[in-house]
C-alpha cells in the first residue's frame, strides 16, 4: 500500500505500471476504504459538480459577505471577460472569475469543498473546470485528476502542513496551487513526472506566503490570493507540459516548505495580528465589522 511518504513514491509506482497516478490511487484508496473503485469515483465525482455549484453561486451581482467586507468581485472579473476587455484572453480571465466565485461563496456560508482547506476552496475549481470547459475535456479524466491531486495534498499534509496556523498561507494557498497544477498537468496528458514537477515549481514559487487575515477572517487577503494561486497553476503546468523541469525535486521543495513555515513568527500564522492585518487599514477594516 502507498504511504504518501513523498511524491517519488507515486511517480515511481505509476511509471512502473505505466499508468497515471490517478490509477493507482484510486485503486489503492478503494482497497484501503474497503470500498470500490466505482463507488469512490462517483464520490469523487460528486465533489467535482460541488466546486460546479460554487462557482455559480459566486457570480451573484450583489453577494456580500457576512462581515461585509467583501463580495461582488467575481461579478466584475466575470463582467470584464464577457466584455472581452481583460489582458490575458477568455480562459485566464473565466479561471480568474471562478476563483473568485468560489472563495466568495465560502465567505458568504455557502457549500464548498475545502481542497484542501477553506481558504484556499476557490484555486482547484477554478483550474480544473475553466480548462475542462475550454478543451472539453472528458469528464472522467477531469475526476481522475482529482485523486491525484489530493495525492499530492497528502504528501505534503504529511510532509509539512497544509494549515495556514502552522505555515503560513504557503501552506493553504500554496498547497491548492501545487495540488490543481498536478493535476492540470494530468489532465492535459503530462506524465507523472510532469505532474510532479509542476507541484514542486508552483511551492516553489510561493515559499514563506504569510497568513494574514484581516480581522482574522478567510476574506481579505485570501479572496484575491486564490485568484493569484490560479495564476501560479496554470504557469506551474505550462512550463511542466513544456517540459521544462524543477532543479529542485517536488519533496526537497516540500522539506524546505516545511522549515520555512516553522520559521514564520507567530504574527503571520493565521493571527491576524501581523502583516496585511497590522495596517492602518487592516485595523480599521476588524474594528468595522467588532467594534
Amino acid at each position: 500500500m502507498l504511504k504518501y511518504d513523498s511524491i517519488s513514491e507515486l511517480v515511481s509506482e505509476a511509471e512502473k505500471r505505466g499508468v497515471r497516478i490517478s490509477d493507482i490511487v484510486l485503486e489503492e484508496q478503494a482497497a484501503a476504504g474497503e470500498t470500490t473503485e466505482l463507488a469512490l469515483y462517483k464520490k469523487m465525482l460528486k465533489s467535482f459538480r460541488i466546486m460546479q455549484t460554487s462557482i455559480e453561486d459566486g457570480m451573484e451581482k450583489d453577494s456580500r459577505s457576512v462581515s461585509g467586507l467583501t463580495g461582488g468581485s467575481a461579478w466584475k472579473m466575470k463582467q470584464q471577460v464577457d466584455a472581452g476587455k481583460n489582458i490575458c484572453g477568455h480562459l485566464f480571465g473565466e479561471a480568474m472569475a471562478m476563483a473568485l466565485a468560489v472563495s466568495e461563496t465560502n465567505a458568504c456560508m455557502g457549500k464548498i469543498v475545502a481542497a484542501p482547506t477553506a481558504g484556499s476552496c476557490g484555486i482547484m475549481p477554478a483550474v480544473i473546470v475553466s480548462v475542462m470547459n475550454e478543451r472539453n475535456t472528458p469528464i472522467e479524466d477531469v475526476v481522475m485528476s482529482l485523486f491525484t491531486a489530493s495525492a499530492f495534498g497528502l504528501v505534503i499534509a504529511h510532509k509539512a502542513s497544509i494549515a495556514g496556523a502552522e505555515g503560513g498561507c504557503q501552506a493553504e494557498c500554496g498547497t491548492a496551487s501545487a495540488m490543481a497544477a498536478a493535476a492540470l498537468t494530468e489532465m492535459c496528458g503530462g506524465t507523472p513526472q510532469m505532474a510532479a514537477d509542476a507541484c514542486a515549481i508552483a511551492l516553489k514559487n510561493v515559499l514563506g506566503l504569510v497568513c494574514d487575515p484581516v480581522a482574522g477572517l478567510v476574506e481579505i487577503p485570501c479572496i484575491k490570493r486564490n485568484a493569484m494561486g490560479t495564476a501560479n497553476a496554470f504557469s506551474a503546468a505550462e512550463l511542466a507540459l513544456a517540459g521544462i523541469t524543477s532543479a529542485i525535486p517536488a519533496d526537497e521543495v516540500i522539506w524546505a516548505m516545511k522549515k520555512v513555515g516553522d520559521s514564520l513568527p507567530a504574527t503571520l500564522r493565521e493571527t491576524g495580528d501581523g502583516g496585511l492585518a497590522a495596517t492602518p487599514t487592516g485595523k480599521k477594516l476588524k474594528q468595522q465589522v467588532f467594534g
